[in-house]
């Protein structure tokens, strides 16, 4: 599975940006995706997560309210609708991707995924 993500950019804050996630291989609909971020000079953490049947989305604190995740019909494409944006969400933003079962809970930690994009990066000005 290779993923490329895009949509970054630079915000003033307050404003919106939609980041994508594309991505290319077999069997896609088995897999469960998830936004990373890293700000500079911190760990990468958690952002929101949706299951392999798009019917489940998970949401850190700070993203609740704020973002929204969703994904195609084909499972290939996952998009994070990032509305409201402050300063503290300047980042690089990294999708990922990990295969499991129908029944099994999204994951939400970054061990827990094994497919990774390069990142895009948003910068929310003050």
């Amino acid at each position: 599975v290779q993923l490329q993500a895009s949509g970054g950019g630079l915000v003033q804050a307050g404003g919106s940006l939609r980041l994508s996630c594309a991505a290319s291989g077999s069997s896609l609909d088995r897999y469960a995706r998830a936004w990373f971020r890293q700000a500079p000079g911190k760990e990468r953490e958690f952002v929101a997560a949706i299951s392999r049947s798009g019917r489940q989305t998970i949401y850190a604190d700070s993203s609740k309210g704020r973002f929204t995740m969703s994904r195609d019909s084909a499972k290939k494409t996952v998009c994070l609708q990032m509305n409201g944006l402050k300063p503290e969400d300047t980042a690089v933003y990294y999708c990922a991707a990990r295969s499991v079962i129908l029944t099994a809970p999204t994951p939400q930690q970054e061990s827990e995924y094994n497919y990774w994009g390069q990142g895009t990066e948003v910068t929310v000005s003050s």
